[in-house]
């Protein structure tokens, strides 16, 4: 007989993500979401938009934690972010090494 209960340790924590969507014509270059992101998902991109500023872009795909700091703190409502499948992290998939790394699976 299997027991099909499981340590409270088994799910260490649930990660909510997000993506995060720029509304690029509508920024100003303020930089907010940039300075105010916990994550550093956002840099402030070389290109201009329409208006002539610099607005942001995503340079860590897939970091988003979906706090909407970014969506809050602008002035322009020029970002937002969606909320995207939560990832459970495990103790194995913790400790697990990456594939293609030293001790990982080829």
């Amino acid at each position: 007989m299997t027991n099909p209960r499981r340590p409270p340790e088994y799910i260490l924590a649930t990660v909510p993500r997000g993506t995060v969507k720029i509304i690029v014509d509508r920024c100003k270059g303020c930089g907010f979401c940039v300075e105010y992101c916990p994550k550093d998902v956002l840099v402030l991109s070389e290109g201009f938009n329409r208006k002539g500023y610099h607005p942001p872009e995503v340079v860590k795909q897939g970091e988003c934690v979906h706090c909407n700091l970014c969506e809050m703190i602008c002035p322009d409502f020029a970002i937002f972010s969606v909320p995207a499948p939560d990832v459970c992290i495990t103790r194995e998939t913790a400790s697990a090494p990456e594939r293609g790394t030293k001790g990982g699976d080829p």
